[in-house]
């Protein structure tokens, strides 16, 4: 009797801990990996993945200066959660390439966001390069496969009129707001 108690309890036990496997957080950035979405999900899978939220699928003729399709995802609520561009359009084979993270809630795990500032980028990770732009700074961020754009506005008079002079990570205030936030991943 108490053999067969014994082995109630262990079988208990393991079923209470496979049923309380950490699922994956929907808001976390990670290496390869947007909450639920990773880098070798389908343009198919998307419904399963965002079961719960709304999916609004872009057509080339929708824009007239973009050439590919966007793939917006929007909480049933109706907030914006991220924008997707994927390798092939109109394929549902295809993966996803570009990542625009809209919702502050998506963090890396230094607590990077769509709502952060430059002092959070230039804290926590190495700056691979910036770029100027007619409108903004691009800077990349190699470590996470990310790219943020910061309005010129928000820098010294000299760069807002000028994509020539080279910007440094010295040049932009702390207190400069990310304007968009994009992860990038390679199709191999």
């Amino acid at each position: 009797m108490t053999n067969r108690f014994f082995q109630i309890l262990i079988l208990s036990t393991l079923l209470f801990n496979c049923q309380n496997e950490e699922k994956p957080n929907p808001f976390d950035i990670s290496h390869h990996r947007i909450g639920l979405l990773t880098n070798e999900i389908r343009v198919h899978q998307l419904d399963s993945i965002f079961a719960k939220d709304s999916i609004v699928k872009i057509k080339i003729g929708d824009q007239s200066l973009r050439n590919t399709n966007e793939i917006e995802i929007f909480e049933k609520g109706g907030a914006k959660l991220l924008v997707l561009e994927v390798t092939k359009e109109s394929d549902p084979t295809s993966t996803i390439q570009n990542i625009q993270i809209i919702d502050p809630r998506y963090k890396t795990n230094s607590g990077l966001s769509s709502s952060s500032t430059f002092k959070d980028i230039k804290d926590h990770y190495t700056i691979s390069k910036i770029n100027n732009t007619l409108s903004t700074a691009v800077i990349f961020i190699d470590s996470i496969q990310a790219y943020f754009t910061i309005d010129k506005k928000e820098l010294p008079k000299k760069f807002q009129s000028n994509t020539d002079t080279k910007i440094e990570v010295s040049d932009i205030p702390d207190s400069a707001n990310i304007k968009h936030f994009w992860i990038h991943w390679d199709v191999n």
